[in-house]
């Protein structure tokens, strides 16, 4: 989150969608948003297909730069990841 609140462009304020999981509602992020100046969307309640594209992605990127693949090191795990996004 920092570094997405480092690269922002203020030509109007950024959404920053998320499901209602704890570390999203949490006062901590809420906080970090606010300063940020930037808009919270959250799905609804009970409504998870809100959120189904993100879950999608973070799924087909588990499956194919985590689980197929061992890393010697952290550092390499997230080079993968980067390269991968």
């Amino acid at each position: 989150m920092d570094q997405a609140i480092a690269a922002l462009k203020r030509d109007e304020p950024p959404l920053v969608h998320s499901d209602r999981g704890y570390q999203y509602t949490s006062h901590g992020f809420k906080r970090k948003i606010e300063r940020a100046k930037m808009i919270h969307s959250m799905s609804r309640v009970g409504k998870c297909i809100d959120n189904g594209p993100m879950e999608s992605f973070w799924g087909t990127l588990k499956c194919e730069k985590y689980d197929l693949h061992k890393y010697e090191t952290f550092e390499a795990l997230q080079q993968a990841i980067n390269d991968y996004i």
